[in-house]
């Protein structure tokens, strides 16, 4: 059984940075890629940024340059580092990853962009 808890939303200015964290519990987290999520209301749940087991990074367009992910294996951690947040990344920011063709998600962290 894998757990996912995010932390570090929080309501920003436009061009402030926040930095989400994604602790993993359960299973042997290096051997899992990982991903981090957002959604609004009345959208698809979109994929922001990925990361592989050996810390290749993947991002969204609408990110690329801006945020970057990044996983600690001594900590069971993977975080995602946003800078130069615009009021268009608002949304709850979901951890995710997929063990045995099962998906796992976090409970999401609200992030707030005012303009």
């Amino acid at each position: 059984q894998v757990q996912l808890v995010e932390s570090g939303g929080g309501l920003v200015q436009a061009g402030e940075s926040l930095r989400l964290s994604c602790a993993y519990s359960g299973t042997i987290f290096r051997f899992n890629a990982m991903g981090w999520y957002r959604q609004t209301p009345g959208k698809q749940r979109e994929l922001v940024a990925a990361i592989g087991t050996a810390g290749r990074p993947s991002y969204a367009d609408s990110v690329k340059g801006r945020f970057t992910i990044s996983r600690d294996n001594a900590k069971n951690t993977v975080y995602l580092q946003m800078n130069s947040l615009k009021p268009e990344d608002t949304a709850v920011y979901y951890c995710n990853t997929d063990r045995g063709g099962i998906d796992y998600w976090g409970q999401g962290t609200q992030v707030t962009v005012s303009s």
